[in-house]
């Protein structure tokens, strides 16, 4: 199905653009979306304590932390197309609210046995479902020549996993498990309030009249739907694979502390926080397609190079901070190409089905590392495979998405 024009497409936003409100909007989305992932990312840290307290085999603690990651992101799509219908105004107070209820749950009660941990884990999924609420939201503010770099801004949000993994194996030592369950559930409900208070839709804000199934359906038809998807599965599928599976995979195959793991990956995270701006930046002005060619050859680069294991310094580090920072601005650039391509009335549901196409990306590698670890004593072949889907999704830029790009929009803006 052929794509709506740009005119089409960039109705709504040039009135609200430029204005000091949007980038009020733009920054309590982007508070909002930090203040989710850290509550969304509190169990990635406890990983290796919660195996060695209860006893979990390498696979049950890769789906310990994959849980919250899987129904986040399959909890993306009704709620980007809810998004849609209500606005960000209503939504982002609502799913701040309801990702409180696991989050003390998990710090009061629910981390004493698997079953448990996995249950608070189900409905702490809530949290991650907040990207597919700030991407329309904020996309409406800003006319499209913006738009890469404002939600690049905005998708920087996602290093609320590094505030995660710099707070919690630290308060756990000091205070107890409690403690860092009881704090975020307290900013929650702090940012709930301010957001409901002041939070306010674009003007001009395009609202659908279809159906939720109906408009589900159409989005799916759209080739742009399934182009993002493909490569925020590889680009965001990739950060939150390393981000909720690094500690793990330090601990065990460098024999690092449980806080020294936790402070690298803090470190990863960061990067990647800081360069998703940047791509989103880039893609303004060279166009998505060239920056998300850039970044997939440094992913394939690096995943080949730590397939062999190297020593963690230098080498080591240099090849997960270069992902780091290609899977970051790959990020911001998938989005850019949303934001030119997708009808604005369908934002928030392509971003749902995208979101979750990134976060079931980062679902599986753990649960793979996991199991390759446990049958073979290596991570090898876990980062070969990483290779070669950076390579496939290399291929497709360079062919299927560039093709349509040019065919969709004029010369001038494919670059």
């Amino acid at each position: 199905m052929l794509q709506p024009s740009r005119k089409q497409n960039e109705a709504p936003a040039p009135a609200a653009a430029g204005s000091g409100r949007a980038g009020l909007m733009l920054a309590l989305a982007t508070v909002g979306f930090a203040v989710n992932f850290w509550a969304w990312a509190l169990l990635s840290p406890l990983g290796p304590r919660f195996k060695d307290s209860l006893g979990l085999t390498s696979f049950q603690q890769s789906l310990l932390v994959a849980v919250p990651v899987v129904v986040g992101s399959l909890g993306r799509i009704p709620v980007g197309a809810l998004t849609d219908r209500f606005g960000g105004r209503v939504m982002f107070p609502l799913v701040s609210a309801a990702t409180i209820v696991p989050v003390l749950y998990l710090g009061l009660a629910g981390h004493s046995s698997l079953a448990a941990l996995l249950t608070g884990g189900f409905f702490l999924g809530i949290g991650g479902t907040a990207f597919a609420v700030g991407v329309p939201f904020v996309g409406a503010w800003f006319p499209p020549e913006r738009r890469g770099l404002a939600l690049g801004i905005f998708g920087a949000g996602m290093g609320g996993t590094a505030i995660s993994a710099l707070t919690t194996v630290r308060l756990v030592k000091a205070h107890g498990m409690a403690d860092p369950f009881l704090i975020t559930a307290g900013v929650l409900a702090v940012y709930a309030v301010v957001a409901a208070l002041v939070l306010r839709d674009a003007p001009g804000r395009t609202v659908p009249t279809e159906p939720l199934g109906r408009r589900l359906a159409d989005t799916l038809k759209l080739g742009i739907t399934w182009q993002a998807s493909a490569l925020y599965a590889v680009t965001f599928g990739g950060y939150v694979a390393f981000s909720v599976y690094l500690p793990t995979y330090l601990k065990t195959g460098y024999a690092l502390t449980q806080a020294d793991a936790a402070n690298r990956m803090a470190g990863f995270v960061l990067l990647a926080v800081a360069m998703r701006p940047v791509g989103g930046w880039l893609s303004d002005r060279v166009g998505p397609v060239r920056v998300l060619t850039g970044v997939l050859a440094v992913v394939l680069a690096g995943a080949v190079v730590q397939s062999f294991t190297p020593s963690l310094a230098p080498v080591g580090t240099a090849a997960f901070l270069a992902m780091a920072a290609a899977l970051g601005a790959g990020s911001g650039a998938v989005f850019a190409l949303v934001a030119l391509l997708a009808p604005a009335s369908k934002v928030g549901s392509v971003t749902g089905v995208v979101g979750a196409a990134g976060g079931l990306g980062g679902f599986l590698p753990p649960l793979l590392m996991g199991s390759l670890y446990g049958a073979y004593g290596s991570y090898a072949a876990g980062l070969a495979l990483l290779a070669v889907v950076a390579a496939a999704a290399l291929a497709f830029t360079g062919t299927g998405v560039r093709h349509a790009l040019t065919r969709r929009v004029p010369a001038a803006q494919t670059h």
